[in-house]
């Protein structure tokens, strides 16, 4: 049997950002903007103390810890997103037919990706900046799951369909971030 233990972990928020506590959703405002996220398990309190964050429970076995976990990356992901945001940069890569990038409202739209005549469109969700400079996209956000998501959507998007992927690794895809 597990040994039941008492945890006790605390974030201090840094200059300029604000967090208020409603009914287990917490939300964090910042120079770049606001995130707000409901943390709520019946085993795991969060207290608001000034500008510190504490997460703790009384009986910590192993589920706990990991939702623990969980939530500590999720609350310094919102923190570091209201301060510097986050941002990947993709690259165009094509070696049969040359690819158009654009975007047009929410949506990224790619042209002439192997010579289709319908373009391919991903979503770009909210929230979410993209800017198409030739080869280079670079997408931009304060909320890490969101800008994540259209990178993957752009990536899924120029997915190579019944041909070899060694031949054909025409696409757009993501070579850095921070």
């Amino acid at each position: 049997m597990a040994k039941i233990k008492e945890f006790k972990e605390q974030i201090t928020l840094p200059d300029g950002v604000t967090a208020t506590l409603e009914n287990n959703k917490l939300t964090i405002k910042g120079e770049k903007g606001e995130l707000s996220r409901v943390f709520s398990h019946p085993k795991i309190l969060i207290k608001l103390n000034g500008d510190i964050i504490e997460i703790q429970s009384n009986n910590v076995r192993r589920k706990e810890n990991a939702i623990i976990g969980t939530f500590l990356a999720h609350i310094k992901n919102m923190t570091r997103g209201v301060t510097e945001g986050f941002e990947y940069n993709m690259k165009t890569v094509f070696s049969h037919f040359p690819i158009k990038t654009s975007v047009e409202g929410e949506f990224f739209v790619i042209q002439n990706f192997l010579g289709e005549r319908a373009p391919r469109k991903a979503k770009i969700l909210e929230g979410v900046t993209v800017e198409a400079k030739g080869e280079d996209t670079i997408v931009k956000g304060i909320d890490k799951e969101k800008v994540g998501q259209t990178v993957a959507n752009i990536e899924r998007a120029t997915r190579v369909k019944n041909r070899d992927v060694r031949v054909f690794q025409d696409g757009v895809y993501l070579v850095g971030g921070k």
